[in-house]
């Protein structure tokens, strides 16, 4: 669900296909491997060249399936689970401070930076990854460049703010509306990436992007077949939703394209960032609990907690390490692809077992609209190569 997470687990997993394995002619009977395990038989080149190798389709096939499934089933479960927890509890019982649930995401988050930043001096230099030596060397890293780190607060601050408003709308939208109208996320991305980083958009995608708004404003357009006797009335308050979602897509297009600006203008180990941008993110999200304080003190930090909420919490902490996985293991059409298919299974489900969604022709048509649009907008644009970027990936 955070696109910062994504962008730095992108760059850091190297980018090779999973249809391509490179062999070294040679190489396999000098280090001893067994036969058994080459994919195919390599050619003998002069000088010991690489080559490359193609895998089997079934496991090619395998590896794009298993993302796919992966990625649809966790943002499914994340929006359909939060929803659930934030609709439905048990009376008598408090309800769940959202405050303590971001700070809870937040050190998940942090802790899984940290293993990783360690893994990868290992990989680096195996000296290194002793306890002593990684805590002193990242006490250097911390120490050296100050003003960087401080300028991760900003991306800290407004991915805290973006992630409490996503806990507002989804206690005043039904899991189907949220998605669809979350997804104007690519079209402030898109914004913000042109303006702060001057990239150039092709008539194709600025198309999808109108297109999303058409969707977007269909769906959230009042029907005369909502406002029947029969359509089930929603919890909450649908405009105080509406903003929130507003506000927290604009947030996330701005943290997302202002962290990429940061990432490819120094060079610190991305999950050093990353372990910055979560520690920044528990301090400010201290400051919501702070405001809860009356609700902390009555019933403790970790009121109204259950299995579900937990599962919430770390589901929201795993989701930009799933989306990039996705992106390493197929391309982005098949995020977007992954992104349609999590629309439509929340509206499934948010109909037939939630009860708080209506069918109408303009939710339908909408949907549609925003499903196409996303789509088109994953795309890639054959009329020209580029070199590849590490881009925002907005989740």
């Amino acid at each position: 669900m955070q696109a910062h997470d994504a962008l730095r687990l992108a760059a850091v997993i190297p980018m090779t296909k999973p249809t391509e394995v490179e062999v070294v002619s040679g190489e396999n009977e000098k280090s001893g491997e067994p036969k058994g395990q080459q994919q195919s038989q390599p050619q003998e080149k002069a000088g010991g060249t690489k080559e490359t190798v193609p895998l089997p389709w079934w496991q090619a096939m395998e590896l794009k399936h298993v993302s796919l499934v992966v990625l649809v089933v966790q943002t499914t479960t994340l929006v359909l689970l939060m929803r659930y927890s934030r609709a439905v509890h048990e009376e008598g019982t408090p309800l769940y401070l959202a405050s303590t649930a971001v700070v809870m995401a937040e050190v998940f988050k942090l802790v899984c930076s940290l293993l990783l930043l360690w893994f990868e001096r290992w990989r680096d230099d195996p000296r290194s990854s002793g306890v002593v030596a990684f805590a002193k060397s990242l006490n250097t890293d911390l120490c050296t460049h100050p003003l960087d780190m401080v300028k991760l607060a900003v991306p800290a601050l407004l991915y805290t703010v973006q992630n409490n408003l996503l806990y507002i709308a989804l206690s005043n939208l039904d899991a189907a509306t949220y998605q669809v109208t979350y997804q104007l996320k690519i079209m402030t991305t898109a914004i913000f990436s042109v303006l702060m980083l001057s990239k150039q958009l092709t008539t194709v995608k600025w198309t999808s992007l109108v297109i999303l708004m058409v969707g977007v404003a269909m769906v959230q357009m009042p029907s005369s077949q909502s406002a029947s006797s029969a359509a089930p009335k929603p919890k909450g308050n649908p405009f105080t939703g509406l903003v929130a979602v507003l506000l927290a897509c604009c947030s996330s297009g701005f943290a997302g394209v202002y962290f990429e600006k940061i990432v490819k203008t120094t060079r610190q180990s991305l999950w050093l960032r990353n372990f910055q941008l979560a520690f920044f993110s528990i301090i400010l999200g201290m400051g919501g609990v702070a405001v809860d304080f009356q609700a902390v003190q009555n019933d403790g930090f970790f009121q109204g907690y259950s299995r579900i909420v937990w599962t919430v919490v770390l589901l929201q902490g795993m989701g930009g390490l799933i989306v990039a996985a996705v992106i390493k293991y197929a391309d982005n059409i098949l995020k977007g692809f992954a992104t349609s298919v999590s629309l439509v299974l929340s509206a499934v489900v948010s109909f037939l077992y939630l009860s708080d969604l209506h069918l109408t022709t303009l939710f339908v048509v909408g949907s549609s609209l925003v499903i196409a649009a996303t789509m088109l907008y994953s795309w890639p644009d054959k009329s020209k190569e580029l070199p590849p970027t590490r881009n925002v990936l907005p989740v």
